[in-house]
């Protein structure tokens, strides 16, 4: 295949695109790069349709490569990219979400897209590339889609309010706000919003000042697909009979509707299923061999979509009864577990989330080391759904893509509100539970983990809240916004709008759609209802706990910061870290140590934080001449001795400086074992302590000095030494630390 190259400024980014046949079985393909950064996206369908599936299989994967940011990571074993890491999970969720809306629902045809990072640049993320790369290799190829889609970020200055396209890795560090809006060339259909308690008028204006540039790149796809004309192939489709339309119509509809519209969710789910089994009985019975469970199931599940849409839509009435901007009923508590360091559970209707704190050390930060960054994160957040919740049995194998979503978007929620490690010292771990779903269990999360941090008395700088919002909207555009969504208007209905914030702004947004996509003006209303809500939800958080608990619980640890010298950071670590693991073998403290010289020391005894502190401040301390210390004799030599001075410290006390008239052996002034007080003469070039006895106030008495003085004079020196003595001494001293 001959290569074709295409290129289009877009802010003040030059994106480039080229058509190789690197991916030559790939029924699409293509290369897109912004400076430095490069991905390979690639979309593959299987040529039949997958037998008993019952829902359209596209399958998105994004690759790390750690060779595209030239690093070598991995254990000491294996040295090679194994699992996805959360980061690409999160980015493989983003494309799936704003691509999958656009293909057919009834195909059963498998797809899959894959985008691998080839290359990364220090500035331009590979994320939105990525998107952009998908869905051009899926309008390149034969495969059935309705594109293009196209994603930017916009970020915004806090200082001078402007918002910037696609801005660096630098610039987001210091920006209060990361969007990525998604959409085609007319609509959004895809949200991942984190901010920094932004306001809702700012947010709604950063969508559609983004929207412009996200024109740009969908004509941009738009122009290089007309150069090649792809022909999309014919799949088939789940059959769609019209009698069986006519026979739903006429027997099952009321049946059904009577049976989506019970308010309990167990009987509601008993009702729909029951009607679903006359349904498949009564068309094997009718038409026999061209009866297909998979057209009848979608045929069903279409029919409840018609159902809930025209009530809500003519008269305004939800499945459970609610009004369109009616919350569930809503309950708060804390301290439901009696050993951890802070709990919560919210309850929204039958949604129940459990949410439970630990705080640990800074030792216990996450490391994370990964294709676009290596750092320490001392905040978690985790996300568990198990099966009972939503009364199926399924076996239990870890998170899955969705709990990782989940648990990742709750994270961001709240962190703009978690206090800084100066502030607060502690590694902070959140695990919410999902102990009964129906609908916004990560917005129920969200309230859990605020409860629980609230309630281990972390200082948080605010109550935080969040809220599903849903649409209903027909084909001529009338539309009704829904707050606070549960199982089926989810499922049923147009949109998942998760709007999370304080009572002063938005933290997190994060929507996609079933439709192709919604309006500035859905956009808008959509932030109006979800900030009523949240308020009210506030309400009841803080009807419950106000405000942190004004102590830490007193099952958690404790920390204490101290500052030493940075030149100090060797000697409290020790020759193969033998001090730091004395003083925690002694204390079992917890002790981490940063390279600026700050020192946390971690404990659940007081007595062995308050004894790791005494002995770090030892090692540590800045010793100074003229300093007065005491310590037992260690060593004897004939030119001297050696003083512990402080844990694995010593110094010499030269046998000049014993005693204020000449020593002929050290042991006429001390013995070894025996603590004597000294004063620091001065600390020589290589860091070694002098020590003198003599010097000590009160140590030899007039008399003694008096005699010192004759012997002096007697002295043919007239120092009462010989020539030999002092520092002078033939014998080299040795390594006073061996």
């Amino acid at each position: 295949m001959e290569s074709h190259k295409y290129s289009r400024m877009v802010g003040e980014k030059k994106w480039e695109v080229e058509l190789t046949n690197w991916a030559e079985h790939a029924n699409g393909s293509v290369l897109v790069r912004v400076d430095d950064t490069m991905v390979l996206a690639t979309a593959v369908m299987g040529t039949h349709p997958r037998e008993g599936g019952d829902f359209f299989p596209l399958m998105v994967d994004y690759e790390e490569k750690y060779y595209a940011a030239g690093k070598i990571l991995g254990s000491r074993f294996i040295k090679r990219e194994t699992r996805p890491s959360e980061e690409a999970i999160l980015v493989s969720r983003l494309i799936d979400r704003a691509i999958r809306p656009r293909f057919d629902l009834r195909m059963r045809n498998e797809v899959q897209v894959i985008v691998t990072v080839l290359s990364i640049d220090d500035e331009n993320d590979p994320d939105i590339i990525s998107l952009f790369g998908a869905s051009l290799a899926l309008s390149l190829s034969n495969i059935p889609w309705a594109g293009p889609v196209a994603a930017v970020r916009v970020g915004r200055n806090p200082e001078s309010g402007e918002f910037i396209i696609n801005p660096t890795y630098t610039e987001r560090l210091t920006s209060d706000l990361d969007a990525i809006v998604a959409g085609t060339r007319e609509r959004i259909n895809m949200l991942e919003v984190n901010g920094n308690e932004i306001s809702e008028s700012d947010f709604a204006r950063s969508v559609i000042w983004g929207e412009e540039f996200i024109k740009q790149l969908a004509v941009f796809q738009d122009e290089i697909v007309s150069k090649h004309a792809p022909v999309k192939a014919t799949v088939p489709l789940l059959a769609m009979p019209p009698e069986w339309a006519a026979l739903m119509k006429k027997d099952f509809f009321k049946e059904l509707e009577s049976a989506v519209y019970t308010k309990d969710k167990t009987a509601m789910r008993a009702a729909r299923e029951a009607v679903r089994e006359r349904w498949h009985a009564h068309l094997k019975e009718q038409f026999g061999t061209t009866y297909l469970k998979g057209s009848a199931d979608f045929m069903f599940e279409e029919a409840i979509n018609e159902i809930v849409h025209a009530r809500i839509l003519e008269k305004g009435e939800r499945p459970d009864g609610r009004k369109p901007d009616e919350l569930r009923a809503i309950r708060a508590s804390v301290g439901v577990l009696p050993r951890t360091h802070g709990s919560g559970m919210f309850m929204r209707g039958e949604t129940h989330v459990l949410s439970s704190l630990t705080l640990g050390g800074p030792g216990d930060e996450q490391i994370v080391e990964g294709m676009e960054i290596r750092m320490k994160k001392r905040f978690l957040h985790h996300y568990n759904f198990p099966p009972f919740s939503v009364g199926e049995v399924k076996p239990l194998r870890g998170p899955g893509r969705r709990d990782i979503g989940h648990g990742a978007l709750a994270g961001r929620a709240l962190f703009p509100l978690i206090p800084t490690k100066e502030e607060f010292p502690y590694t902070i771990r959140l695990v919410s539970e999902v102990l009964s779903s129906n609908g916004s269990s990560s917005m129920a999360s969200v309230c859990g983990s605020i409860l629980a941090l609230m309630d281990a008395g972390v200082p948080v700088k605010k109550a935080a809240a969040g809220t599903a919002m849903g649409l209903m909207m027909d084909e001529q555009g009338k539309y009704v916004v829904l707050t606070d969504i549960q199982g089926p208007e989810d499922h049923h209905g147009d949109m998942d709008f998760k709007v999370a914030g304080t009572r002063d702004g938005i933290t997190a947004v994060q929507m996609d759609v079933k439709i192709e996509g919604i309006t500035p003006e859905i956009i808008k209303d959509t932030l109006t209802h979800a900030r009523r809500s949240r308020l009210q939800i506030l309400d009841v958080m803080e009807a419950t706990i106000s405000a942190p608990r004004p102590e830490l619980s007193q099952w958690a640890p404790r920390v204490t910061t101290i500052k030493i010298s940075p030149e100090k950071i060797g000697a409290l670590i020790g020759p193969g870290g033998k001090m730091i693991n004395a003083i925690i073998a002694e204390t079992g403290a917890q002790i981490d140590i940063e390279d600026d010289g700050s020192v946390f020391v971690t404990s659940i005894k007081a007595e062995g934080m308050e004894r790791a502190l005494a002995l770090i401040r030892q090692v540590t301390r800045e010793i100074k001449a003229g300093e007065l210390l005491e310590g037992p004799v260690t060593r004897l030599f004939e030119f001297g001795a050696m003083v512990e001075i402080g844990p694995r410290q010593e110094g010499l006390i030269h046998i000049s400086e014993l005693a204020p008239w000449r020593v002929e052996r050290v042991t006429d002034i001390i013995q070894q074992g025996e603590v004597v007080p000294v004063m620091v003469k001065n600390i020589d070039d290589q860091g070694r302590v002098n020590l003198s006895l003599k010097d000590v106030p009160g140590r030899y008495s007039d008399v003694d000095i008096e005699r010192a003085r004759q012997q002096n004079a007697a002295s043919p020196h007239g120092d009462g030494h010989s020539r030999n003595s002092g520092f002078h001494h033939k014998q080299r001293r040795p390594d006073r630390f061996s």
